[in-house]
């Protein structure tokens, strides 16, 4: 284990759980070097259903170099309608090539319009919009060029394999082999000849939120978001419109600068750039209802695409997260299996074979008399160690995981009960896997490395990554 850069620390992810060198390189050389596909999980009927019944239209889109949230806003500007009538499932990186589902309300397959770097296939029609989550993973092919050290990749592997807990669970089957099941325990039991995952091939690292939750030049959403939950506006305000950032351009800079020191809404209009359209609509709000009471500066913050403020909040919850992991690792608990203390979550029963998914929904406790039996569902891919993404339903671990959790909320503070909010910003929490694993292929050409593998839904391709290239994340 060692320290990670700088900006990755910002948003909570302090370590890599890797000590070998990385590879260093370069990502997105060209949006080719970063392909995702949707693994999809959502049924549509026929594209002539009836539309009174199944008012979205579904379809496939190849995307390249576009960002999900400006494709959704230039579609709804060429169909003509509200950009809430366009969803998906998950937002990609824009520098890649990608292909995800989308649906709009209300239209017919003739209205789509054509846009520059997309091609799009229409699936059917949905009764319903297609939600985040809508999806069972994502599958990657990605390219490192110019790696400084490629010979390094093999070490990274060894390192990850180990993470995912290969060596320990051999030794755990062979002090196990004659134990008896103690029967214990309400989920489901599985045939116990299921298959154990391919060590040779398995690694996991921790199921960090990547840095693009949190903004991927400048790192903030998770500030607004803890600005929100404080129910403190005018910071939250000023935590996205001002606050800026030494990696973005001088002019963008410059103008956020302005907004810190006057607070000045009208020159902050004049000053910021066109291209940040979202800020300059919350300073048209603050223009126009004066910006003097804590209710104008909600108002300047509800102006944004209610996916967006929803996104603010997920961005708090995210990175206390993130510290609770990092927490983790320094303490030394493990990632593959729980302690004393812990809550697991279940397998999805209605996963893939090949991808399983945690179903957080069916979550349990951990007893020092389940233990052993809890170590045996992880194991075998039945089971997930959590944290909790903090809400006004979530119920701590006990001890020692407990213990971490109050202490990173007290470190922030928050409690469950903040996140009681208005409208779009409310949120009941839920709990996640603490590890992700996957098989994983690594092919070198030269200097250039070629990773393969997928991972379960939202999960990020560059938390895996940045493990191998250890450098600067902007690269």
């Amino acid at each position: 284990m060692r320290e990670a850069h700088p900006i990755e620390r910002v948003v909570g992810m302090e370590y890599y759980v890797s000590d070998a060198d990385g590879v260093g390189g370069h990502l997105r050389a060209s949006p080719e070097d970063f392909r995702v596909t949707e693994l999809e999980s959502f049924d549509t009927a026929p594209v002539d259903a009836d539309t009174g019944g199944y008012p979205h239209l579904v379809f496939r889109a190849q995307l390249r170099d576009w960002d999900t949230n400006d494709f959704a806003s230039a579609l709804s500007d060429k169909l003509g309608i509200s950009r809430e009538r366009v969803s998906w499932a998950g937002t990609k990186d824009k520098r890649a090539v990608t292909r995800q589902l989308f649906s709009v309300k209300g239209v017919d397959p003739d209205d789509l319009p054509e846009l520059d770097g997309a091609d799009i296939d229409v699936v059917g029609r949905a009764g319903r919009p297609i939600l985040f989550g809508d999806l069972a993973g994502n599958a990657f092919e990605i390219v490192v060029r110019d790696a400084d050290a490629p010979e390094n990749a093999a070490s990274v592997v060894t390192d990850l394999r180990r993470f995912a807990g290969g060596e320990a669970r051999e030794s755990r089957r062979d002090e196990r082999a004659s134990e008896p099941s103690s029967g214990e325990g309400t989920e489901p039991r599985e045939p116990d000849g299921d298959a154990l995952p391919d060590d040779e091939t398995t690694v996991a690292v921790p199921n960090y939120f990547g840095r693009q939750r949190f903004g991927s030049r400048r790192p903030v959403t998770h500030e607004v978001g803890l600005a929100i939950v404080r129910e403190a506006w005018k910071d939250a305000v000023l935590a996205y419109v001002g606050n800026p950032h030494e990696r973005e351009p001088e002019a963008t800079q410059a103008a956020r600068e302005y907004v810190d020191e006057t607070e000045d809404w009208q020159g902050a209009l004049e000053r910021l750039p066109r291209a940040l359209g979202y800020e300059r609509s919350m300073c048209h709000t603050l223009v126009d209802n004066g910006g003097e009471t804590a209710a104008d500066f909600r108002e300047a913050v509800e102006t944004l695409p209610t996916n967006l403020q929803t996104l603010f909040v997920n961005a708090a919850q995210s990175y206390v997260f993130n510290r609770i992991l990092s927490e983790r690792l320094e303490r030394g608990l493990p990632f593959d299996r729980p302690v004393e203390g812990d809550v697991v979550c279940f397998r999805d029963s209605e996963a893939p074979a090949d991808l399983p998914l945690p179903d957080t929904d069916r979550i349990q406790r951990v007893t020092g008399k389940r233990l052993r039996t809890v170590e045996r569902h992880c194991e075998r891919g039945r089971a997930f160690v959590t944290a909790p993404l903090v809400g006004t339903e979530t119920e701590l671990a006990d001890g020692e995981p407990g213990e971490i959790e109050r202490e990173i909320l007290d470190d922030v503070g928050l409690e469950p009960n903040d996140f009681a909010l208005p409208g779009e910003f409310d949120s009941s929490g839920t709990r996640r896997a603490v590890q992700v694993r996957t098989e994983l292929s690594v092919e070198r050409d030269g200097d250039d490395l070629t990773f393969e593998f997928s991972l379960p839904k939202g999960s990020y391709a560059t938390v895996l990554l940045r493990e191998f290239r250890k450098n600067d994340p902007a690269k």
